[in-house]
């Protein structure tokens, strides 16, 4: 019978809850964490690599794939895995931006087979790693220089189980050829690409004189997807100083006459073919550009190109123009050349740069030349222990021959030639059919060719100045191998043709409408020529009609002292037949409020003209509600102190025929008003008014009905006016 078993019950669980402040808790929590993606993920150090670069480009170089065949990249990535402890996929994502096929990269670092997309294309996916192969580019040679001299200082990899390179001995400023962006934890990093030649000219000239002048040699950034770069001197001082600030780039572009057709081949480095499309399909549906009929994506194996249909008699560089201020196709690079040095981030000029790349580039050199002298040195001293025994070898045949125990026969060889215990093994693991005359002069010749090379080397070690001669050399031999002409072309600021707005709206002639309830319709004037009678809502007219052409204002004045402001090419083109744009919609207008008086305006000249009915009126000039924004609406744009009667934009004084309370008229000059730029004032007294008199009419001369109308004039204001005429009022309808 089995024993019945007694379950002790554990006592419960204690749970502690420790109050801290905000304040430690990130410091003891999060700050390791930001510090941790600053340093080892997002910000490149000053070999111009990221360390996710830095541990792919190290594992191809140990897999001998920089004078080898290609590999599959799932090889590499599989590779990598032992220093990166980040999944195959964003392995391979970032070997894709290293190759050549790609074109991300001013000088790619990977010689590249299969499909691995573009960098100028959104839509473009990459093959699998398993369709595509991968090998060093011949660049690399350089970025791996001597990497077995201890140039550079070797650290364990994540788990200890292999070492791979602090940074990586480049012979030239990697760090300035290829752009590279980075985001990190509260900063990011965005330096731009410069041209391979251009760099390392500019370091030459560094090494030379620390305060010479980079820009003379350091034209410009160079981007991989090419384009034009507008050239601003002040601004890229700026950049080159400080590290920050922006580089316009725009795309560059071809007219096809024959096909009627523009041709975009290189673009900003910033964006993608898919923005540029979806902008410009946007900004023409919504009827800012009427030139083009169609846009297509016609990328190929040759290269990129956006190819843009417009139609006949379109020009092309204003066309483009629109464009490049509209769309992607000019877009804008910001530099923050923020990097690490020694691991600190730190925000660099393009010379302070430069400047702390010579000095991690000495200190590599000055590594290698150590190696080089201790290997030598080694070789030296033990062709030294050899020449000793070269008197007299059948000595040292004969005490390895006579000595009984093996690991007496180094001793007795030092003890015999005077020599130390490293010499000693190395003459006893000479073969016996090189233990012979011939062989040993051989070999000692070398010593004093050795001993001139160790003092030529510990001479270059001493001297800062050949050392940089050194690098100037070996910059030389970069530019000679790896140099090409720049991608990017640079044009001046100055050279680009300021084009104003209106030049860019399509200018036919147009008629414009505007009835009592404040319907507006903008209708052609070719429509107008087959158009049949104006359609209109049951009991309205139309109060306003203007002829003009579609790269005009429409100035529209409302009872309520407000100005809306539209742009003829901004309104859609009507037919007769329809009822036209309900304006309270348009505009956003008050319920009680209506346009009463519309006009239009190319260049804001001339003025406009207010009579109110307590007698006064003013001229306001037509350029004070001119506005730099694109502002619809302008508040107070004429005077609310009194009623308006009547209001006219005139380019030059007129005559005006004013009626006061049916009985009295006055005719008088506009040019008897002061000009004023301010809108809202109350004007000038005209006529002359009785306790609770006011003007009930005003007309203009030419529609004013009179035999004799200058029988009303007024020389001076203000004016009691004239007893008006029988036959004057009943021609005017004036009760």
């Amino acid at each position: 019978m089995p024993k019945k078993t007694t379950k002790i019950s554990e006592p419960p669980k204690q749970y502690f809850i420790e109050e801290q402040k905000i304040t430690d808790t990130l410091e003891w929590n999060y700050m390791p964490y930001a510090m941790s993606v600053i340093v080892s993920r997002a910000i490149p150090e000053i070999d111009g690599f990221k360390p996710s670069h830095r541990k792919l480009l190290y594992t191809m170089f140990k897999m001998n794939l920089l004078k080898g065949d290609r590999t599959k990249s799932s090889n590499v990535v599989g590779q990598t895995m032992k220093l990166n402890p980040h999944g195959d996929s964003a392995i391979y994502e970032t070997l894709v931006r290293l190759t050549e096929g790609n074109g991300a990269l001013l000088l790619p670092f990977v010689d590249s087979k299969g499909n691995f997309g573009k960098q100028y294309s959104r839509d473009m996916a990459y093959a699998a790693p398993r369709y595509t192969e991968v090998k060093l580019a011949s660049v690399c040679q350089e970025i791996f220089a001597d990497i077995d001299k201890n140039t550079v200082t070797f650290v364990d990899n994540y788990d200890g189980s292999m070492k791979e390179p602090l940074l990586l001995p480049t012979t030239f400023p990697n760090i300035l050829v290829n752009p590279n962006l980075g985001i990190a934890v509260g900063m990011a990093s965005s330096i731009c690409s410069f041209n391979l030649k251009e760099v390392c000219k500019t370091t030459i000239q560094l090494l030379k004189n620390e305060n010479a002048d980079i820009l003379s040699t350091l034209h410009a950034p160079d981007f991989p997807t090419g384009g034009q770069l507008i050239y601003n001197e002040n601004e890229l001082k700026h950049i080159y100083e400080t590290g920050r600030g922006n580089i316009k780039v725009r795309a560059k572009y071809r007219y096809d006459e024959k096909n009627n057709c523009i041709e975009i081949y290189e673009i900003p480095y910033t964006t993608n073919i898919e923005a540029i499309m979806d902008k410009i399909f946007a900004v023409v549906k919504s009827g800012k550009i009427r030139d083009i009929t169609d846009v297509r994506d016609e990328t190929d194996l040759n290269g990129l190109k956006i190819t843009i249909d417009v139609k006949r008699n379109t020009k092309a560089d204003l066309l483009m123009h629109r464009l490049y201020q509209m769309t992607p196709l000019s877009d804008t690079f910001n530099c923050n050349f923020n990097i690490l040095i020694d691991s600190k981030p730190m925000t660099l000029g393009v010379r302070s740069i430069l400047k702390y790349w010579i000095n991690f580039r000495i200190s590599s050199i000055k590594n290698q030349l150590e190696f080089d002298i201790s290997k030598k040195s080694e070789k030296y001293h033990l062709l030294i222990g050899l020449s000793k025994i070269l008197m007299d070898i059948d000595k040292a045949i004969s005490i390895i021959r006579h000595t009984e125990k093996e690991d007496m026969v180094v001793p007795n060889l030092m003890t015999a030639f005077s020599i130390d215990e490293k010499q000693g093994e190395y003459i006893a693991e000479i073969k016996l059919r090189n233990i012979n005359k011939e062989y040993i002069l051989k070999r000692t010749e070398e010593l004093d060719t050795l001993k001139q090379e160790i003092q030529n080397l510990r001479d270059t070690l001493n001297s800062e100045q050949k050392i940089k001669d050194m690098i100037a050399s070996q910059l030389k031999q970069v530019i000679k191998k790896y140099g090409q002409d720049r991608k990017t072309e640079i044009i001046s600021e100055d050279d680009i043709e300021e084009i104003p707005e209106h030049a860019f709206i399509e200018d036919y002639g147009i008629r414009l409408f505007l009835t009592e309830q404040n319907y507006f319709k903008k209708i052609s004037l070719v429509s107008l020529r087959s158009a049949g009678e104006q359609k209109l809502k049951e009991d309205d007219k139309i109060i306003f009609e203007i002829e003009t052409t579609n790269k005009a204002d429409i100035l529209l004045f409302s009872n309520k002292q407000n100005l809306y402001k539209l742009k003829a090419n901004d309104v859609t083109d009507t037919k007769a037949s329809s009822l036209g744009e309900y304006l309270f919609n348009v505009l956003g207008m008050r319920s009680d409020e209506k346009i009463i008086y519309m006009t239009t305006t190319y260049d804001y000249s001339g003025f406009m003209v207010f009579f109110f009915d307590n007698g006064k009126a003013a001229k306001v000039q037509l350029a004070s509600y001119a506005t730099k924004t694109n502002r619809k609406k302008i508040i107070n744009a004429y005077s609310n102190k009194a009623n308006i009667l009547f209001m006219k934009k005139l380019e030059e004084d007129a005559d005006f025929v004013l009626i006061r309370d049916a009985d009295k008229a006055l005719l008088f000059h506009t040019s008897l008003l002061p000009l004023t730029a301010s809108k809202n004032g109350g004007g000038i007294q005209v006529y002359k008014l009785k306790k609770y008199s006011c003007v009930t009419n005003v007309f203009e001369k030419e529609t004013f009905l009179s035999d004799d109308v200058e029988y009303y004039r007024t020389q001076q204001i203000p004016t009691a006016g004239h007893f008006m005429q029988v036959v004057d009022k009943q021609n005017n309808h004036i009760a």
